[in-house]
C-alpha cells in the first residue's frame, strides 16, 4: 500500500486530494491547521472509500514546529501502517487573498512567504528522511504565478510567492532525482475552495457574485471545482505519470483563453 501525506488537507483541493488518493487504495496522512472538524470529515470521506486515514494539526507558517510533527508522522507510519516511510507528498496548505503593492505590509509579506514558499521548503526538507525513494511530490501553485497566466492587479505578495515555489518544484526534481522521486506542481485557476484569506474572510462563500464573472473567462464555463484539482494531484503522484517531473501543470478550465 502507499500512504500519502496531504498538507492542508481538511478543505478544498487537499481534502479532495486525499480522498481520491484513498479511492486509489492509498493510505492518508492530513494536516489542519485552524479546521479541525474539515480534518475529522476528510478522515471519515476516505474510512467510507475503504482507506485509512490520521489527522494532525500542523501551522505551515511555524518552522519550529516541523521536527515535532516528523516523529508524529514516523509514528503514525509505524502504528498505523507497520511502515517507516511514505511514499507521496502533497504541500497544500495555503491561504490567500489580495492587497495593492501599495499597501502591502511587511508583517503580510512576511505571512505570505512563511506560509507559501517557506513552509512548504522547510516542511519537505524534513521530512525528506521519511520519504520512500522512487515517490513523488506535488506542490499547489496558482494560475496567477504562470508566464501565460493573468496579471491581476493585487497579487503582488501572493503571485511572488507562487512563483518562487515553481522555481522551486523544478530545481528540487534535479536533487531528488538521484532518489527517483518525482517533484511536479499543479497551478490552479479559480476554485471553489473554504482557502480563507488574510483577513479570514472564506473565499467564494463571502463572494459568491464573481464567480459567474470568472466561469465566463473560463474556456470550459464554469469555475473549477477542488476535485477537478484533487484528481489531477493523484495522477501526478501515481505510477501513469512515472516519467513526469519538474513540471508545473495547469489545472484551470482554460481560465483566460
Amino acid at each position: 500500500m502507499r500512504i500519502a501525506l496531504v498538507v492542508g488537507g481538511s478543505s478544498g483541493i487537499g481534502q479532495a486530494a486525499a480522498v481520491e488518493l484513498a479511492r486509489r487504495g492509498a493510505g492518508v496522512i492530513v494536516t489542519y491547521s485552524g479546521n479541525p472538524a474539515g480534518a475529522k470529515e476528510t478522515v471519515a470521506a476516505v474510512e467510507r472509500e475503504g482507506g485509512t486515514a490520521v489527522a494532525f494539526r500542523l501551522d505551515v507558517g511555524r518552522t519550529e514546529e516541523f521536527p515535532a510533527f516528523r516523529d508524529q508522522v514516523a509514528a503514525a507510519l509505524r502504528e498505523t501502517w507497520q511502515r517507516d516511510t511514505f511514499d507521496y507528498l502533497v504541500n497544500s496548505a495555503g491561504f490567500g487573498g489580495m492587497a495593492m503593492f501599495t499597501d502591502v505590509t511587511e508583517e503580510l509579506f512576511d505571512r505570505f512567504l512563511r506560509v507559501l514558499l517557506k513552509g512548504p521548503y522547510f516542511l519537505t526538507q524534513t521530512l525528506l528522511p521519511l520519504l520512500a525513494d522512487g515517490g513523488a511530490i506535488v506542490n499547489v501553485s496558482s494560475s496567477s504565478a504562470l508566464p501565460s497566466g493573468s496579471a491581476d492587479a493585487g497579487y503582488t505578495a501572493y503571485a511572488a510567492m507562487k512563483g518562487g515555489l515553481n522555481v522551486w518544484t523544478r530545481v528540487l526534481a534535479k536533487e531528488l532525482a538521484v532518489r527517483g522521486i518525482r517533484v511536479n506542481a499543479v497551478s490552479p485557476g479559480p476554485t471553489r475552495t473554504r482557502l480563507a484569506d488574510a483577513d479570514g474572510v472564506v473565499g467564494f462563500e463571502a463572494h459568491p457574485e464573481v464567480i459567474p464573472m470568472l466561469a465566463a473567462q473560463t474556456a470550459l464555463g464554469r469555475v473549477g471545482e477542488p476535485e477537478d484539482v484533487g484528481v489531477a494531484i493523484a495522477a501526478l503522484l501515481g505510477d501513469e505519470s512515472r516519467w513526469i517531473t519538474a513540471q508545473n501543470i495547469e489545472v484551470s478550465g482554460g481560465f483566460g483563453l
